[in-house]
């Protein structure tokens, strides 16, 4: 992280990740925490003047935001394994899931994909003055992105209905990759307007700290010829 930025936030704010971060039982490297509020930090000064996310707070950006993309680890670190997983996170807006991702999982590399030219901007400020070295920012429509090399795992939080985000995304999956969308409550309806070409593997239910209401994980795969 650029030794040139200056963090406002404090130490409540520390308090209030270090306490989620350990009851999700999350193992991340030494300076994860700091560039994950550092991030916040940064979030939420651009969101004065460029309306990223609709949560304004620095204290609810840590419970809503990080600690919700965050919960997600555990479920990713399954797919991964042994490797060092490639991951697209489709209309990552303003970073989310796939900047806390990338700031947890190093070995990761992570790319976003926004087709809003301020949140692009955001994104590509905030890789650079983080110095987030395993990721990248891809300013354009999951439509447009050139399938140059196919991801382990492909990601959503925000970007559409299930059905939308699979005919968009499916293209840009390794033959044995997971598509991975994140959900509220539990998809039933979006569920069954999945294509046959697809098959849901997992719907693991998440448990966020501080968070009330149902989160879930719909893990996705090609369906065997």
């Amino acid at each position: 992280m650029s030794a040139a930025r200056e963090a406002s936030y404090g130490p409540e704010l520390e308090a209030l990740l270090d306490r989620g971060i350990d009851t999700l039982g999350l193992s991340l490297p030494p300076d994860a925490r700091a560039r994950l509020l550092a991030y916040v930090d940064m979030l939420a000064k651009w969101n004065r003047t460029y309306n990223l996310t609709a949560i304004r707070e620095p204290q609810r950006m840590v419970t809503h935001h990080l600690l919700d993309c965050l919960a997600a680890l555990p479920t990713l670190d399954g797919l991964a394994g042994d490797r060092e997983l490639t991951l697209l996170d489709v209309g990552s807006g303003g970073g989310l899931p796939g900047v806390p991702i990338a700031i947890a999982r190093p070995r990761w590399q992570v790319t976003t994909v926004e087709p809003v030219q301020k949140k692009g901007a955001f994104l590509t400020q905030a890789i650079a003055e983080l110095a987030i070295a395993n990721a990248r920012a891809a300013v354009v429509r999951v439509e447009d992105l050139a399938a140059t090399a196919a991801f382990d795992v492909v990601i959503s939080r925000a970007f559409s209905d299930l059905a939308s985000f699979a005919a968009a995304a499916l293209r840009h999956v390794a033959h044995d990759g997971r598509l991975v969308a994140m959900k509220g409550v539990h998809p039933d309806a979006e569920l069954a307007e999945l294509p046959a070409s697809v098959e849901v593997v997992a719907t693991p239910a998440l448990a966020v700290p501080f968070l009330e209401g149902a989160r879930h994980l719909v893990v996705i795969r090609r369906r065997a010829a």
